[in-house]
């Protein structure tokens, strides 16, 4: 009796707990099962896409892809969460420029992460980057606009996505940090490392592909694949649990996001990343698979 009383009053306690953080006093059911399922619930995000455009307008280029920058102005680019672009970036001797804040992460005021304004699903992306002396920047693909589960913010873009990592590998800490260099030049970010490593200087021009066709997906850098994974496997679950976008972690809605990347539709944004440090893209264009 005094133990069933105690696992009473220990129920009702964490119930009260998860009442007063995630709204909800009756949580407490089948031996505090139901306490986890509905926290996890409460992590739900919300879609709030912002305007897109239909690619058929778009010129293509001799070997079947789409051009997606026309090296002259940032037609068919807006910011995460925004309709226009953010004034961090500009287009400057036929790329886009980020101008960076000089402070690492911290952006500056009306930065933000720029994305092309159309989703894709089964596509081959190839472009050009260049990363600053000790710098930071990333490649994000599948990527969603989302609100947390108020709607009243917007979550950031790499909760909801898979990250080409874009690096000074010779000065950047990050470099040295993750595991196995998962944090390196055309890696998934924190998660696989690209091997062979073969990124070229800060301030030298790199060639970047991301191909991604019914749940594969390579990265290839300079010309070489580098790694290869498969989304929406119990493997790639497995990953993100071994991640820092783990179930119940930091992040409370990455984990979600990203074990169905792309959503229902299995689809997303193209996003070119605004990490405080001065990066160029250019020769950017995709081919549609499907």
């Amino acid at each position: 009796m005094k133990k069933i009383i105690i696992g009473f009053i220990v129920c009702f306690l964490a119930g009260v707990v998860i009442g007063f953080f995630f709204g909800k006093s009756d949580a407490c059911k089948h031996d505090g099962v139901a306490l986890v399922n509905e926290a996890i619930e409460n992590f739900v995000a919300i879609s709030a896409d912002g305007p897109n455009i239909d690619v058929a307008a778009l010129p293509v280029d001799n070997d079947g892809f789409i051009v997606l920058f026309n090296g002259t102005d940032l037609t068919g680019w807006r910011g995460y969460g925004m309709v226009v672009p953010p004034t961090s970036w500009e287009v400057s001797d036929g790329a886009i420029h980020l101008k960076g804040s000089g402070t690492g992460e911290a952006q500056v005021e009306g930065g933000g992460d720029l994305i092309f304004a159309h989703k894709f699903q089964n596509f081959e992306l190839q472009l050009e980057y260049k990363i600053s002396e000790g710098g930071n920047s990333g490649i994000f693909y599948l990527a969603q606009e989302v609100k947390d589960a108020d709607g009243k913010e917007y979550l950031p873009i790499w909760q909801s996505c898979s990250e080409y990592q874009v690096l000074d590998n010779a000065k950047h800490p990050d470099a040295q940090l993750g595991f196995d260099g998962n944090r390196q030049a055309a890696s998934l970010y924190d998660m696989i490392p690209a091997k062979p490593q073969n990124a070229k200087p800060a301030g030298e021009w790199n060639q970047a592909k991301i191909m991604v066709y019914k749940g594969t997906v390579v990265h290839g850098q300079n010309g070489a694949n580098v790694l290869e994974y498969h989304l929406w496997t119990p493997k790639w679950t497995q990953m993100l649990q071994d991640s820092k976008f783990r179930e119940g972690g930091d992040f409370p809605y990455a984990f979600n996001l990203l074990n169905n990347m792309g959503g229902e539709n299995h689809e997303g944004y193209i996003g070119l990343q605004d990490h405080g440090d001065d990066v160029w893209y250019r020769n950017i264009r995709i081919k549609i698979l499907d």
